[in-house]
């Protein structure tokens, strides 16, 4: 028997993309995987780039998807929930992928068996899908599944540092990202292509830029 596992990452930044993840992996092997993976957030950013290859070498199958702010923003703009369904069609186009027999989410409803459910309306293989809250903290295949997400994110934000430079973290609680975007608009009157302009932050540094711009 496969498990598998699926979560994502930058789901709340303003800048960069949205990753979803998945492993699948033998039962058997679920133990060993269990000794060196954990919640990703309790992890550093270095301890997940070291745990990385191991989860690649162990696990059967990974798969990536990296949703660029565009196409956030599209889902966003189309739909009430947007982000929610967005997500959605990417943890079933994984799960589809996996190739598991029982594939672990971490929900991005706040129904977790509702969830779990429209996930399998979406997915051709019969695949049992057990949804729970904190699931990255319950099972080794969506802790796995959580620190791909993670170690992917970062290396795209830093590609985007590469050609951008000191952009922070991406999240709107980030200082560094703030001054960013604030700075960006003020000499160019737009933002970049890899910033999330649906974003209710993107309106309040506009509002503020273009106020202060009036004084």
């Amino acid at each position: 028997m496969k498990i598998g596992g699926i979560d994502e990452a930058g789901r709340g930044p303003v800048i960069g993309p949205l990753v979803i993840a998945g492993v699948s992996i033998k039962e058997s092997k679920i133990k060993e995987l269990a000794t060196f993976v954990k919640d990703s957030k309790m992890l550093s950013a270095k301890k997940r780039e070291e745990i990385f290859p191991l989860i690649l070498s162990l696990c059967d199958k990974v798969e990536v998807e990296i949703i660029p702010p565009k196409e956030v923003d599209r889902w966003i703009k189309l739909y009430k929930g947007g982000l929610n369904k967005l997500e959605l069609k990417f943890f079933a186009k994984i799960a589809d992928r996996l190739e598991a027999d029982i594939i672990y989410v971490d929900p991005c409803d706040v129904n977790p068996s509702r969830f779990a459910e429209r996930i399998k309306q979406r997915i051709i293989r019969k695949i049992t899908i057990i949804s729970e809250l904190d699931a990255d903290k319950k099972y080794p295949s969506v802790s796995a599944a959580s620190i791909i997400a993670k170690v992917t994110r970062d290396k795209e934000i830093k590609k985007l540092k590469e050609l951008y430079g000191d952009i922070g973290s991406g999240y709107p609680s980030d200082p560094k990202t703030i001054a960013f975007l604030r700075d960006f608009y003020r000499k160019h009157g737009y933002f970049p292509d890899i910033v999330r302009k649906s974003y209710k932050t993107i309106m309040r540094i506009v509002n503020e830029v273009n106020r202060r711009s009036l004084l």
